[in-house]
């Protein structure tokens, strides 16, 4: 069953695609996978509801059920290594020619795609036509992407497409021009609240605050341990300096985290709410040109945070960095609204 905020948008994607590749687009924390996957098996159902053309998957059809397996004969999904178990893709325990096992790839390979792009030049098992998912396609490295552009562009037969992304200016533009755009928002919160509460999530309002609205990203968070209590208690941590607590965090999630609470700061502090942590009360003051720098460093070092970096290092550093300009100084709501004035009179 998809997502309740995606019906909508699904079933108007089935009724208004013209291309046979769409690119869907939007915070990876609202399902794009999960549209991606509902458009195949919409697509490749035997007894879709409603009209053909723009019917939604019946969800009990033999095809339906093999989609829902991934086992589908006519359905291909492309995904970088480490996120096969999210697609419901068996594990590749494969080991380097060493013999060790090696550590999966965040990338889309050249490999993988040329493996794609064979799957489309064979006759349909069941049905009619084939599809090939990609998630998310800004992994995809740039050997790959350049090899899929001509079959993007001429596909062999009925064979359609899925790109998800994240990141839409990250793909190349001969991609994208090649492929209608299907937006995907943030889903409405009394609608996200509702399904985060039935899969079980307590106090399911700080987690989605945290994870910026992001119903996915909140339930994720909850399974690996990082429930409301935790995220209430983030910001305090930050501002103490207290990295230990924090030592456990995947270093993209920490730096992502860190971000939203530079985000909050400056909101704050210019008289706005705050969004991501809407409970926080910092004390003193804050120096908005450092607060500024801050955020920009952070959002540079997300590009790179899968690195393998010191992890201890690293996260002593950003904390204590980021501890350094929240704490500030001055005194309070005065001397932020001192520092408003002066950023906005600056020429």
């Amino acid at each position: 069953m998809v997502m309740p905020w995606l019906q909508t948008p699904l079933a108007q994607a089935l009724a208004t695609q013209q291309a046979h590749a769409l690119l869907v687009h939007g915070p990876q924390g609202v399902g794009q996978l999960a549209f991606a996957l509902a458009l195949a098996q919409a697509w490749l159902c035997e007894s879709p509801v409603g009209a053909r053309a723009s019917g939604v998957a019946c969800g009990h059809c033999a095809s339906c059920h093999l989609v829902s397996q991934r086992s589908h004969p006519d359905l291909r999904v492309v995904v970088p290594e480490a996120m096969r178990a999210e697609a419901g893709l068996a594990d590749d325990d494969a080991p380097d020619d060493d013999g060790k096992k090696r550590k999966p790839s965040r990338e889309i390979k050249v490999d993988q795609v040329r493996a794609a792009l064979h799957f489309s030049e064979l006759t349909a098992g069941r049905s009619a036509g084939k599809v090939l998912v990609i998630h998310p396609a800004e992994a995809l490295n740039d050997v790959a992407a350049n090899a899929l552009l001509k079959t993007l562009e001429e596909p062999p037969g009925p064979l359609r497409f899925v790109l998800s992304c994240g990141a839409p200016q990250a793909l190349l533009p001969t991609i994208r021009s090649r492929c209608q755009a299907v937006h995907l928002g943030v889903p409405p919160r009394d609608e996200a609240l509702a399904w985060l509460a039935a899969q079980g999530v307590a106090d399911a309002g700080t987690v989605l605050d945290a994870c910026g609205g992001q119903p996915l990203q909140a339930l994720a968070q909850v399974r690996e341990g990082r429930d409301a209590a935790v995220w209430r208690e983030f910001p305090r941590q930050v501002e103490t300096g207290q990295t230990t607590a924090l030592a456990a965090w995947p270093l993209p999630l920490l730096v992502d985290a860190l971000g939203r609470l530079c985000h909050d700061r400056l909101a704050l502090a210019v008289g706005g709410t705050a969004r991501y942590f809407p409970g926080w009360l910092p004390r003193g003051g804050v120096d908005l040109a450092a607060l500024t720098q801050l955020a920009a460093d952070l959002r540079r070092l997300a590009r790179h945070a899968d690195h393998p970096w010191n992890a201890g290092l690293a996260v002593e550093r950003w904390v204590q960095q980021t501890r350094q300009v929240l704490i500030g100084s001055g005194s309070g709501p005065e001397a932020d609204r001192r520092q408003a004035r002066t950023v906005h009179s600056t020429p």
